[in-house]
């Protein structure tokens, strides 16, 4: 890969409030700035001299009249627009003292939740949105071997365990073993609330009201999004290119590695976490590492842009 010769980026920082009822501030941008009308999490550039925090501190201050009492990291998001690069650094800031008001006369909301994804953004604060709503592990169940009993008995252990996201990955069932399998599992995830998405299979996923995890191959044939917007779509992705058409399809979000070497991929070259932010900068996907990755390692995933980690054998109870 050719030398980045673009600028630095430019590191914002902000933040993640709520109110009493766990509602999110949002702040809108003000008519002549860049993105005039989105919604964002409120915050601002970091001056040089400043640290993260401190420029949240100020920023809070200036834009809202509050005073920031801690912060915790949530996700830094590397973004590209088409005139600049950022880096969106988030803190979940726990509690504050004085009254939110819009000081530089931008209108504020207080949005719940699950409410979040339907305020228009910039694109680097939907993976922000993400971060907040959604799981930050993606597992991504091993090959059925013999009887499925102690196979779905390790998935149970894996739900207890608080995975909330499950890729069914059964290449080596035929589509009626592989259609059973998938009601099996389908219905120990909805006992616990976890979403799952079934690897390849868009008709059954379809006809079971479950979502689907495609192949790149898969990805780059299609012309559209294979399931309407109320089911997930996922895919895995491996460069730019394959990024840019789960982007343009809709999709909800991706995998991309490998980061690490993995004994599943043992050709595979590891994209290393350089690498992964520098193609995380080029869309606004919510993205998991994969490849190697294990549960430890969410907070450096995280700081690198990414929604969490994917894995088999990192989430996956021996």
């Amino acid at each position: 890969m050719p030398p980045d010769r673009s600028p630095p980026p430019v590191h914002v920082a902000a933040a993640v409030l709520r109110d009493a009822r766990g509602r999110v501030l949002l702040a809108r941008r003000t008519a002549g700035r860049d993105l005039a009308g989105l919604w964002e999490f409120p915050g601002g550039k970091v001056e040089p001299g400043e640290s993260p925090i401190q420029a949240l501190e100020r920023e809070l201050a200036e834009e809202l009249g509050i005073r920031v009492r801690g912060a915790k990291p949530l996700i830094a998001v590397p973004q590209r627009y088409p005139d600049k690069r950022i880096v969106l650094d988030v803190y979940e800031v726990p509690a504050f003292a004085g009254t939110a008001r819009g000081l530089e006369k931008q209108a504020l909301a207080w949005a719940p939740p699950e409410k979040l994804a339907a305020y228009p953004m910039p694109p680097a604060d939907r993976p922000v949105v993400a971060a907040l709503t959604a799981p930050s592990r993606y597992l991504i169940t091993p090959e059925p071997e013999g009887d499925h009993v102690a196979y779905l008995a390790s998935l149970e252990k894996a739900l207890a365990g608080g995975v909330r996201r499950v890729q069914l990955r059964a290449r080596s069932l035929d589509p009626a073993r592989f259609a059973n399998l998938a009601r099996e599992v389908l219905a120990r995830c909805r006992v616990r609330g976890a979403e799952l998405l079934l690897n390849g299979s868009p008709e059954l996923a379809a006809a079971l009201g479950t979502g689907v995890h495609l192949r790149a191959a898969q990805l780059m044939a299609l012309s559209e999004r294979p399931l309407p917007p109320q089911l997930p779509v996922a895919a895995s992705c491996h460069d730019a290119a394959e990024l840019a058409q789960a982007e343009r399809l809709g999709l909800d979000f991706v995998v991309l590695g490998p980061v690490r070497a993995t004994e599943s991929h043992p050709g595979a070259k590891p994209l290393g976490w350089d690498r992964f932010r520098a193609l995380r900068e080029q869309v606004s996907l919510p993205i998991y590492a994969l490849g190697g990755m294990k549960p430890a390692d969410v907070a450096t995933a995280r700081r690198n842009g990414a929604q969490g980690i994917a894995a088999i054998r990192g989430l996956w109870p021996k």
